[in-house]
């Protein structure tokens, strides 16, 4: 049984992975505003606080609400600060915070979800964008040093899932129907397809997997 901490966990993409860590009988803690204790991800002392009551951590999954949506005219200094500290240095934060115990221990996985944003920019998510790019290069730098250690250290960039930020960005049938047609598979991913590509990436079996950057988007951002 690993110990494993979601980040974001309180719904969406990053509760349905933090069941599925349950369901494969791991111990799972998860990172959120709306749990209890909560724990804002731009706050370093709860971050630090909360790492400590839970102790060592065998899988980190890093995560975190999108940014504000808007273009560049719209974002104001405030809100680039605002989605930096929120998107990319809480994955900093808590992977400092468990990295140690890792390469202590010969043995850990570290699973950055971004977007496929940072393979093809989505448009009037400028934040998201630039700065889930960053996470995915602080993913793929930091497999270079820590695989020696028995750590990987990977990126999964979903695409577009059936979750509240979805109904959000598209609010509209019409909407969503449009967008469906762009996707290979003419349809929006369940929560349930990513959540297995995680658990399946910090298993044992995933060993040589690292530096990875897998999309799991039906086939909307091409690979091959």
């Amino acid at each position: 049984m690993k110990t494993v901490l979601v980040a974001a966990a309180s719904q969406g993409l990053g509760k349905a992975i933090a069941e599925a860590f349950v369901a494969n009988g791991d111990n799972v803690h998860i990172f959120s505003r709306h749990t209890e204790p909560p724990c804002d991800l731009t706050d370093l002392q709860q971050i630090e606080q909360l790492l400590k009551k839970i102790g060592p951590v065998d899988v980190l999954v890093t995560n975190a609400g999108g940014p504000k949506p808007g273009q560049f005219n719209d974002i104001s200094d405030a809100d680039w600060q605002q989605a930096f500290e929120l998107t990319f240095l809480s994955a900093v934060r808590l992977i400092r915070g468990v990295l140690p115990n890792m390469q202590k221990n010969h043995w850990g996985r570290i699973i950055c979800l971004t977007s496929t944003s940072v393979k093809q920019p989505i448009p009037h998510l400028i934040t998201s964008n630039a700065l889930r790019a960053a996470v995915a290069n602080l993913a793929k730098s930091l497999a270079n040093e820590v695989g020696k250690d028995g750590v990987t250290v990977n990126v999964v960039a979903p695409g577009m899932f059936e979750t509240d930020r979805l109904n959000q960005l598209y609010p509209t049938q019409p909407d969503r129907d449009r967008v469906k047609t762009i996707i290979p598979t003419q349809r929006f991913g369940d929560v349930t397809e990513l959540a297995a590509t995680v658990v399946f990436l910090a298993s044992d079996q995933a060993s040589y997997i690292n530096g990875v950057l897998l999309p799991v988007d039906g086939g909307l951002t091409k690979t091959c």
